[in-house]
């Protein structure tokens, strides 16, 4: 059963909101492939603003953030913060901040002692 936390996460202006959705609908638009890939990137745009991009290459392999990133023209590590006060409802955020070196982490030289699966959880 999930935990229940409380979202930190300040809401974006009515200015911040509409540059989000107009840069989703442009990658709705020009998107040509497997709806899944689509699907994912749009998935991973809006969690990124709540758990900043730390937590999404660690979640994510380096070659699916360039795919998503390619999708909806963005830059991951230029989008968002590198964490936010949300980052530490990830399991795999507050293993890796105990380890002394993301990068290893992301690469795969420093194991986290997480499985997969609880990697992804939120």
């Amino acid at each position: 059963m999930a935990k229940n936390f409380k979202a930190q996460t300040p809401k974006v202006s009515e200015a911040e909101a509409k540059r989000r959705h107009d840069l989703m609908d442009d990658a709705i638009v020009r998107f040509r492939g497997q709806a899944d890939e689509l699907e994912a990137a749009l998935g991973m745009y809006m969690l990124g603003r709540h758990v900043g991009w730390k937590v999404l290459f660690l979640v994510h392999s380096k070659s699916t953030i360039a795919k998503y990133e390619q999708i909806l023209g963005i830059k991951v590590r230029e989008e968002f913060p590198e964490s936010t006060v949300d980052s530490v409802r990830s399991n795999a955020y507050l293993a890796a901040r105990a380890l002394t070196n993301f990068w290893k982490v992301v690469s795969g030289d420093e194991k986290l002692p997480l499985d997969r699966s609880a990697r992804r959880s939120v």
